[in-house]
């Protein structure tokens, strides 16, 4: 290891040519979509109204590692990525710790996150398939943004349905979606069955993302030439966002180095399945023992107190029925500042490896994680997201054990966005306004009780 390198970049022609599909090697395979009404396995065929065909394809491949990367969307990575590996120097010294901290920083990309990764990627295989509009949803507004920016290149109209509390705590990142040209609406909102249903319900409803995916799979379904397109959760995304774990295998290989944990945020599960997919393969495949950890919110903690059961990825039951950790896709999260972690559920790749034992969850207090946030910007120079304080935390926990123990472990996290537009969440905790919420058991089993309805 040359101890005087701080940073590790790939040439353009070490970009990745492929991404990783792990389905193809998990020893137990996810288990299938279902359809919503009927209850029976999904084909990809019935995916088709939703989402474009190649997409629908990808999302239920368990046969196929390894996927070409379209050379339409590998141009367009070539503009941001490589993104840096990085050695967290400053972090190391801050703690005293023996742990040699890396972190892939992601914060780089146009959007200011990782989430352009897997949105250039849909938005050309809508275009490849004639598609003239896109819809999503977004909670924080990073996977609005990198839509919102991705639509713009391959030329569709886009509208996004933002989670109401964060297009209310985050304006700047409505204006970047409306800067990319993207019609922006707030959800729970009027212009839906959907979401009509839940103001009626709730006149002061502040949104979820389980509702926002409701009234963007129902404007996807209603209106001709559109498809739906999502930030996380979905195989697909997973796939896509893997990219970012290939490269940091090559640098860390640079650096002279093998990560011994693997830590990233956890929402939906597309930057943990990012970073980690990659070098999870080398357990499954050649007896690696690298630790993966998610962090996720203690107010939406879906993995780490959630049940393993079929159920809806949004409030209305529009989508299918999918195997995952769950708190109930009626559960309504606290406004806590990481919206993009406002997520009643975790994907099906990540709930069975979850389930099988091959990584770990932890839930953590937003104090902890705005804590966290600061000394690493103090120390690293950079001002990290909500989302990505979790994995900051987290990778503190770690390296603190290492102190204890004094064991020179290799740990790298994702630092999955920056945190330039959440500067209200920052000045909430510097003034010590901000508040921890943590899930009552009584408010999981109510919530877990319903499910027993759905199947």
């Amino acid at each position: 290891m040359n101890s005087k390198q701080k940073r590790f970049f790939l040439t353009e022609e070490e970009i990745p040519t492929q991404w990783y599909n792990i389905q193809a090697d998990m020893p137990n395979k996810p288990l299938p979509p279902l359809n919503p009404k009927t209850h029976e396995p999904l084909g990809a065929e019935d995916l088709y109204p939703i989402f474009a065909k190649d997409l629908c394809h990808q999302e239920l491949n368990t046969t196929d590692p390894w996927i070409d990367i379209p050379e339409e969307v590998r141009e367009q990575y070539k503009y941001y990525r490589s993104t840096p590996l990085v050695r967290a120097y400053g972090l190391e010294k801050a703690l005293g710790t023996p742990a040699h901290i890396y972190f892939k920083n992601e914060s780089v990309s146009p959007v200011g996150s990782h989430k352009l990764n897997s949105a250039l990627a849909q938005a050309y295989y809508c275009k490849k398939e004639g598609i003239t509009n896109v819809t999503t949803e977004t909670g924080a507004g990073q996977w609005g943004c990198a839509l919102s920016y991705a639509a713009k290149v391959f030329g569709l109209e886009a509208a996004v349905y933002q989670v109401k509390i964060s297009y209310e705590q985050k304006p700047y990142r409505r204006s970047i979606m409306q800067a990319y040209g993207a019609q922006v609406t707030p959800s729970p909102s009027m212009s839906t069955r959907a979401g009509k249903d839940v103001l009626t319900r709730d006149p002061n409803n502040q949104g979820s993302l389980g509702t926002a995916i409701s009234e963007a799979v129902e404007l996807a379904m209603t209106t001709p030439n559109c498809k739906y397109v999502l930030g996380s959760v979905l195989n697909h995304v997973a796939l896509h966002q893997t990219v970012i774990g290939l490269e940091a295998e090559r640098q860390m290989e640079k650096a002279g180095e093998y990560p011994d944990i693997v830590i990233g945020c956890f929402g939906g599960g597309s930057n943990f399945g990012g970073i980690s997919f990659p070098f999870m393969r080398h357990n499954l495949l050649n007896g690696k023992k690298t630790r993966f950890i998610a962090a996720e919110p203690a107010s939406c903690p879906k993995l780490t107190r959630g049940v393993f059961q079929y159920d809806f990825g949004d409030l209305s039951g529009l989508t299918p029925l999918l195997p995952m950790y769950t708190l109930g896709h009626n559960f309504m999260p606290t406004n806590i500042h990481a919206g993009g972690l406002r997520y009643h559920g975790a994907g099906m790749i990540i709930s069975q490896l979850l389930k099988d034992g091959y990584m770990e969850a932890v839930d953590i207090q937003q104090s902890e994680t705005f804590k966290a946030g600061l000394l690493f910007s103090k120390t690293e120079g950079i001002i990290p997201a909500p989302e990505s304080c979790h994995a900051i935390a987290a990778t503190i926990r770690e390296a603190l054990k290492c102190k204890e123990t004094g064991e020179e472990k290799v740990i790298l996290f994702n630092l999955s966005g920056h945190g330039l537009i959440d500067m209200s969440a920052y000045d909430q905790y510097l003034s010590g306004s901000l508040q921890d919420y943590e899930v009552t058991n009584e408010e999981v089993q109510r919530n877990i009780a319903e499910l027993d309805k759905i199947i």
